[in-house]
């Protein structure tokens, strides 16, 4: 039976309360009449098929109105006529079946529509007398061509569109469409059925497109009033698409562009944790611009940085416990796209990084802070899962954000050692060294200054808001060590040096016995007295003696400022953050370069400032006048020297700072006694001696000695008697007779020398230090001894002349 046909043969306009409404009625069974047997047959129609043509003309009329329905009429006739020949033909032309509602996809679409009869129309929800129900559509499935495969299938898709316009409240429908998903993914593997795999493919891409639409942004599709449903979503969505890859034999395309034989269910669930916190995480973006443009001054990416943490926690707690059902590393996926998601900001952020700003500082600091609770929960989450897991952290490119932190600390530090030696070499050049022009002050301003900068260098650094002070520390001390170290070595340098200074010693000659040194009203030719530079300001005063001394307080003012420097460095870094007291106490800040370059110094410039002292200021009273002349020694004694020298001691306790007075002092003393020597020994032709005046040599000595005891606070007297040791032990040689020293002198140089001939001897080379028991000493003493003896001894042995 063909019910269209017998529904438009038996109903009449008069059944119908309205012309329009019987001809809405009537052109409905013609369109299904059509559609049935012309437009989806179970049999193709033949192209030059009668029938069909004669079916097609018949439709035409009756759509013009040009068609007359009555039971017995000419046109109804002809209409049945041409839809039972066109309805009782059969795939095997055997049977007597009719076949109007039974074709690709009509009988569907016309079973979808009885299937609605299993669900509630008012509330959507299954009927209670489900199974009566069902009864009455198997009896259907004959007329439509439905097996139960189809059936499963539709009823599949019922359930979950009813799910869907119930506002996707019902979980019960969703939890029965999963159940059903089970019975369709087994008619699915057993059915070769084109017709079917059509269907089965429109039905459940429908179905995953709309889940997948929801859980490609689960973050914002699911909170904690739906969460629930989350689960039976995800089910839906995994199932229809492991049927459909097996059902395409496995070359279907996702969105992601996995195929073959890949992990289906970890494809998706991947993919569906990389989109939605990707698109969760643009969203976190707009909204911290909006927050920046809102007056809030915190920097775009910390704001960001929180949010991403905070999207973190939320997965960890809401989302992942449901998505490990079918990934077990779900959380450790989802960590990594954060991380990535973050990453490629940071990344864009650092590359535009010049110098580090507290701006710069806050983003690194919260780019590192999140980082470690990124990882901390990706660790969490993989202790008890295999290596898979760990590797995943692994793998995630860190940001090092401590690196990038730290070097454009390094950076910052460079620029300020850069900029701070440029400075020294300016002042350097422009310090005069003239305590006058430095205001009561006894050291240089530039040392003032130069420390200042180094303090306020410390300062600024402590005040960066960075993480890793202590770690830092070490690199900033290093340059700014290495800069004062170049400031303090230009402090010290050319002042000239204790060799430079020290006088070269004459040829030795032999006195003329039984002359004077002088023609009578001849004057001695000594050197042209320079007057003490005591006090004066002539002259290059950054070699004088009060600019040496200026030199010298100024190394000893940054020794001290160095040790107080070192104590409140630590006293910083302790408040700084993350700082610990065992760190800090073991931290060495001590400069250690400028210390000893100070220490060094102050050494180098006493010892300079005493043979300038000694050997040039005070040369016209030592090394030029000293027992020069006849008598000698008698005249030109140690006095006027002692004169000169008395005012130099005065003026050095007035100037020098009293930690390193004794310093200078004891290095003048020094000096002195070995100009003092120096005059006995290597004094030159104008001078000699006998074994008379021993005594005088001896109270002048003392005298020397004496000043040095006395002056202002004085010398220790042990230290004293220590420096003049030397001269002390030379002295006796003056008053020992001639024939006595020329007996030690070969005893002495026979045990330190060999020699071909006895009337011979080799020239003793001069010693580092002078001795009664050295040879080139004793042959000193002879040179200068005022007898016939010793003349005689070295015109036989060396020939050595009278006179230069």
């Amino acid at each position: 039976m063909v019910w269209p046909l017998e529904f438009l043969q038996k109903f009449k306009s008069s059944d119908f309360p309205d012309p329009l409404e019987y001809d809405a009625w009537q052109t409905r069974n013609f369109k299904l009449l059509e559609a049935g047997l012309l437009v989806h047959p179970l049999v193709p129609l033949k192209k030059s098929g009668i029938p069909a043509k004669r079916m097609r003309q018949i439709i035409h009329e009756a759509y013009d109105r040009k068609l007359e329905i009555g039971r017995n009429s000419e046109s109804m006739q002809r209409l049945r006529s041409a839809v039972m020949s066109l309805a009782c033909r059969s795939l095997d032309e055997t049977s007597d079946e009719c076949h109007w509602a039974d074709g690709f996809p009509l009988n569907l679409h016309i079973y979808k529509m009885l299937v609605e009869a299993c669900f509630d129309i008012e509330e959507g929800t299954v009927v209670q007398d489900f199974d009566e129900t069902m009864e009455l559509l198997k009896r259907t499935w004959p007329i439509f061509g439905v097996n139960q495969m189809l059936h499963n299938l539709y009823f599949t898709w019922a359930l979950f569109n009813h799910f869907v316009m119930l506002g996707q409240e019902d979980n019960q429908l969703l939890s029965a469409t999963e159940n059903l998903l089970v019975e369709v993914a087994k008619d699915a593997k057993i059915t070769k059925d084109p017709d079917y795999c059509d269907v089965l493919s429109s039905s459940l891409s429908s179905i995953m497109g709309w889940a997948e639409k929801r859980l490609l942004a689960y973050h914002e599709t699911f909170n904690t009033s739906n969460i629930y449903s989350l689960q039976y979503i995800l089910s839906i969505g995994i199932s229809t698409a492991k049927i459909l890859v097996e059902d395409r034999d496995k070359s279907y395309e996702y969105h992601s562009g996995a195929k073959g034989d890949i992990n289906v269910v970890h494809s998706r669930i991947e993919t569906y944790i990389h989109s939605s916190l990707c698109t969760a995480f643009a969203q976190k973006m707009e909204e911290g611009a909006s927050k920046r443009l809102s007056r809030n001054h915190t920097p775009i990416l910390s704001i960001l940085a929180k949010k991403t943490s905070d999207l973190a926690i939320k997965e960890k707690n809401v989302y992942s416990p449901i998505l490990k059902k079918w990934h077990h590393l779900a959380l450790g996926v989802a960590v990594a796209t954060l991380h990535g998601c973050f990453g490629n900001e940071l990344k864009q952020f650092i590359a535009g990084l010049t110098e580090l700003t507290p701006d710069t500082a806050q983003v690194l600091k919260a780019a590192d802070k999140l980082e470690k609770d990124l990882i901390h929960i990706a660790i969490e989450d993989s202790m008890d899962i295999d290596d898979v897991g760990k590797s995943l952290v692994r793998q995630m490119p860190p940001y090092e954000a401590g690196t990038v932190m730290a070097n454009l600390v390094k950076a910052w530090v460079k620029e300020q050692v850069d900029k701070l030696k440029g400075w020294a070499d300016q002042k350097l050049e422009q310090e005069t060294w003239n305590p006058k022009d430095n205001n009561m002050d006894s050291f240089a301003p530039s040392s003032v200054e130069m420390l200042h900068l180094i303090k306020e260098t410390f300062d600024v650094f402590f005040e960066l808001s960075i993480p890793m002070h202590s770690a830092l520390l070490a690199d900033l001390t290093a340059g700014l060590d290495k800069c004062l170290h170049y400031y303090v070595s230009k402090v010290k340098s050319g002042c000239g040096t204790q060799s430079t200074l020290f006088p070269q010693l004459p040829h030795l000659t032999r006195c003329d016995v039984g002359s004077k040194l002088f023609k009578k009203n001849e004057k001695p030719q000594l050197l042209v007295k320079r007057g003490s530079q005591v006090g004066s300001t002539t002259g290059n005063e950054s070699s004088s003696l009060s600019g040496l001394c200026l030199r010298i307080n100024t190394l000893h003012y940054i020794q001290n400022e160095l040790e107080n420097l070192d104590k409140k460095t630590k006293a910083c870094l302790r408040n700084a953050e993350l700082a610990q007291p065992d760190v800090v106490d073991g931290l060495n800040i001590n400069f250690e370069l400028s210390q000893a370059a100070c220490q060094e110094g102050i050494r180098q410039l006493c010892k300079t400032t005493a043979y300038k002292v000694i050997f040039s200021d005070l040369s016209h009273v030592l090394m030029d006048a000293l027992y020069v002349g006849s008598p000698a020694p008698a005249s030109n004694r140690i006095l006027p020297f002692l004169k000169e020298l008395g005012p130099i001691l005065r003026s050095i306790s007035s100037t020098v700072r009293n930690e390193v007075r004794n310093c200078l002092i004891t290095a003048l003393m020094k000096a002195s006694f070995d100009g003092f020597l120096l005059v006995l020994l290597a004094g030159g032709p104008t001078r000699a001696f006998c074994c008379q005046d021993y005594q005088i040599i001896e109270d002048d000595f003392r005298a020397l000695r004496g000043l040095y005891l006395t002056y202002s606070e004085g010398l220790p007297e042990d230290l004293v008697a220590k420096a003049s040791s030397e001269v002390k032990s030379i002295l006796p040689l003056l008053r020992t007779d001639t024939e006595t020293l020329i007996e030690r002198f070969k005893k002495t140089i026979s045990e330190s020398h060999e020699f071909t001939t006895k009337s011979r001897f080799p020239m003793p080379p001069v010693p580092a230090h002078w001795s009664p028991d050295n040879a080139n000493t004793i042959l000193r003493v002879l040179c200068y001894r005022n007898d016939e003896a010793a003349t005689k001894f070295l015109k036989k042995t060396y020939d050595l002349p009278k006179t230069l």
